[in-house]
């Protein structure tokens, strides 16, 4: 590897051949010496979970000059994990997730494969950013993020990120992007949750799905108004999950 350039580690929970990690690369190969460990299918949905019930493995897919490519059987939050334990030489500068198709916003990020991967960078000393595209899409179009994505991480890469806090970056799917919009998480919760779907005349099987509800639809300061309005969403994200302002609180309980 290039050790004088940045080392950028890449993954996501969409698989190796998702078009957004492909459109990712393109933004961001010129930026420094990137190394690719993604799953080898979809894994969306999979939050920070791990295998543990049996081994996985890794697979060389494409060495070029500044670009490694690895597929891995794991989880987004494995590849992480695995990467840092094989194939990287030194530790990485940035760890990236995503582009992901789909929206990780608001509650969602709890759920997010793409996030997990943010997530074990951060947890790992190492300055983190997820990168979403509000769209399912396989054939999206990722090219109106290119140059947010291209600046967000220069930026990351020039300043750093406090310890145990990482980047939340939601993009909506529309032609033309109006800024960028630094963002507190939204207020909402899943309805609706389950569908049920007959097999073989048994009734108890399901198929998870969901309507999102946004409880602060007319907040400004959410992620999701800026996505709902053709701003770029960034959330700034910590990995201390501990609520502070209870502790005071629980210490006179005990």
């Amino acid at each position: 590897m290039e050790n004088q350039r940045p080392l950028i580690l890449v993954s996501n929970d969409d698989g190796i051949m998702s078009k957004g990690i492909s459109e990712l690369l393109r933004f961001i190969r010129p930026m420094g010496e990137v190394v690719v460990m993604a799953p080898d299918t979809p894994r969306s949905g999979t939050s920070c979970s791990l295998t543990t019930n049996e081994p996985i493995h890794y697979t060389l897919v494409r060495k070029d000059v500044g670009l490694t490519v690895y597929k891995c059987s794991g989880t987004p939050t494995d590849c992480v994990k695995l990467a840092f334990h094989t194939v990287l030489d030194r530790k990485p500068d940035l760890v990236i997730g995503g582009i992901n198709h789909g929206d990780n916003s608001s509650v969602n990020v709890h759920y997010s494969g793409t996030m997990g991967v943010v997530m074990e960078g951060c947890l790992k000393g190492v300055p983190s950013i997820g990168f979403s595209l509000c769209s399912h899409e396989p054939n999206a179009d990722f090219e109106p993020a290119g140059t947010f994505v291209r600046d967000i991480v220069g930026r990351v890469l020039e300043k750093g990120l406090p310890p145990m806090t990482c980047l939340n970056v939601n993009f909506p799917a529309v032609k033309e992007l109006k800024g960028v919009k630094v963002c507190r998480q939204t207020r909402a919760v899943w309805e609706n949750e389950w569908e049920n779907f007959a097999h073989r005349n048994d009734t108890h099987y399901y198929w998870l799905t969901g309507e999102y509800k946004n409880l602060e639809p007319d907040d400004e300061q959410t992620d999701h108004w800026a996505l709902d309005n053709g701003y770029v969403a960034v959330t700034p994200t910590t990995v201390d999950v501990t609520a502070y302002g209870l502790m005071d609180e629980l210490k006179s309980w005990f």
